[in-house]
C-alpha cells in the first residue's frame, strides 16, 4: 500500500502500480527479470575478468574509452555530449582506465551474483543500471537499453523483486520494509 501524504491530501498509487511492485504474486516475475539481467551481468563480467587487457593493464577500457572520445571527420560522434566526451577524456588523460577497468569487471560480476541471489536487488540492480546508462552515454547502445529498462523495473519493484532471495532474510534483518510475519500473512 503505497501513498503519500501532500498539503494534506493522500495520493494513491495506481492499482497497477501497486501490483507491479507491491503485490507478492509478481515475486514471481520479477524473479524471473533478476535472475535474467543477474546471468547478463555475470557473464560480462566473468569474461573481462578473465582478460588480462581489463584486469591487469586495462587497454581494453582504453580502446573502448579512445574510440568513444573520437571525432570522426564525417557523421555524428558515439558520444552525443560534449561533458561526458570531456570527462571521458579526463579518465584517459589521468590513465584512470589502469583501475577502472578492474572496477567495471569486479562490479559486474558482483551484480550479477547479487541480483542472481537477490541480495539487495534494488541496490544492485541501480549500480547495474548506473553502468548501462554510462555505457549508452559513451555511445554503446547493443543490448543496454533493455538491460537498463529491466534494471528501472527491479530498482522500482525492489521490494518484492528479491522477495524470493535473500532480500527475504537481508531486508527484514535490517529493518526494512516487510518483517516476515507481515509477508506470511499477506500471502494467506
Amino acid at each position: 500500500m503505497s501513498s503519500v501524504v501532500q498539503r494534506g491530501r493522500l495520493i494513491q498509487d495506481p492499482p497497477i502500480a501497486k501490483f507491479l511492485f507491491n503485490d507478492f504474486r509478481m515475486a514471481w516475475v520479477w524473479l524471473a527479470v533478476r535472475v535474467w539481467l543477474g546471468y547478463e551481468w555475470l557473464q560480462s563480467g566473468l569474461g573481462k575478468i578473465s582478460n588480462p587487457a581489463w584486469t591487469q593493464t586495462g587497454d581494453a577500457l582504453k580502446g573502448y574509452w579512445t574510440n568513444a572520445v573520437a571525432i570522426p571527420e564525417t557523421g555524428r560522434p558515439p558520444i552525443s555530449f560534449d561533458w561526458y566526451r570531456d570527462f571521458l577524456q579526463f579518465m584517459l588523460d589521468t590513465e584512470a582506465y589502469t583501475w577502472f577497468a578492474k572496477l567495471i569487471s569486479f562490479g559486474e560480476v558482483l551484480v550479477g551474483i547479487a541480483l542472481i541471489l537477490g541480495a539487495f536487488t534494488g541496490i544492485a540492480a541501480f549500480f547495474g543500471g548506473f553502468m548501462n546508462f554510462n555505457f549508452m552515454l559513451a555511445g554503446s547502445a547493443s543490448t543496454n537499453p533493455l538491460l537498463f529498462v529491466a534494471a528501472l523495473g527491479l530498482i522500482m519493484g525492489w521490494k518484492i523483486a528479491g522477495y524470493l532471495g535473500l532480500d527475504y532474510f537481508l531486508l527484514p534483518w535490517i529493518g526494512t520494509p516487510w518483517g516476515r510475519e507481515d509477508a506470511k500473512s499477506r500471502k494467506k
